[in-house]
């Protein structure tokens, strides 16, 4: 029995060991980089600058200091909507920057803990100040409403108005960019990038209604199968939590919670 528990206690050390040999936080660590995933068409989570082939913003601060932390360099993948858990599911990056938490995307990838939590809000060109006042009055066959396709808001479009007329665009096309253009009536988006929409586009306003829609927690998307990967970042969300890293951040992009 005990030469049965030595053996036991050997192969069980030999597994962690396997396990932990194979985990992304030791590629990482080996190879001196994380790779993040990141759209580049969230602001303020995540911009893109086409002339410089850089990015700025929420997410991209969140993951430089987690770089740092683990003493590598950070690389920023270029992915978008469509792809985001592919591109973790196949190795592309190492995780993303922030995702809605979602059932569909928990099927395939992981998700670190939650920092942050977002609304859904629906915008429409300016001319419509007065006309729509709250969903359901976008709720009709006479309104267009967009959505970009891959995103939490396309599921949340035809669920919200399933009397509407849906309109999907695919990245790097944005559906208020359908309203700009008079294509669209009204898109929905969380109220962290309505906010900044509506700063930078004179045309486009906040439908005032009486409360936003879908609070959802956001996180990383992380390799499904990789527990020790995921148990650091959660480790690394939760001493930032505490150091008000992510309060300081928030109040740097003019983000509420």
């Amino acid at each position: 029995m005990k030469l049965i528990g030595a053996f036991t206690a050997i192969f069980m050390g030999l597994f962690a060991t396997t396990v932990a040999a194979q985990s992304v936080l030791n590629t990482i660590l080996n190879e001196g980089v994380l790779r993040v995933g990141t759209t580049g068409d969230w602001n303020p989570m995540t911009m893109k600058d086409p002339a410089t082939n850089t990015y700025r913003g929420y997410d991209i601060d969140v993951m430089t200091e987690l770089a740092k932390d683990l003493d590598v360099e950070v690389e920023f993948v270029a992915t978008d909507w469509k792809t985001l858990v592919s591109g973790v599911t196949a190795g592309t990056y190492n995780i993303t920057g922030s995702a809605s938490i979602s059932p569909s995307r928990a099927k395939a990838a992981g998700y670190s803990n939650s920092y942050f939590s977002v609304a859904t809000v629906p915008l429409i060109h300016s001319k419509y100040v007065g006309v729509y006042n709250d969903w359901e009055d976008l709720n009709n066959p006479d309104v267009t409403v967009a959505a970009t396709l891959g995103t939490t808001q396309e599921q949340q479009v035809k669920l919200f108005f399933p009397n509407a007329n849906i309109r999907i665009v695919e990245a790097p096309a944005r559906d208020f960019q359908e309203v700009l253009s008079g294509r669209a009536h009204a898109h929905i988006t969380s109220n962290v990038e309505a906010a900044t929409l509506v700063d930078k586009y004179d045309q486009l306003t906040i439908v005032p209604v009486k409360e936003p829609r879908a609070r959802t927690p956001i996180a990383m998307l992380l390799p499904q199968d990789d527990q020790v990967w995921i148990n650091y970042v959660n480790t690394w969300i939760t001493l930032k939590r505490e150091g008000g890293f992510f309060q300081e951040l928030g109040a740097k992009w003019r983000l509420s919670n």
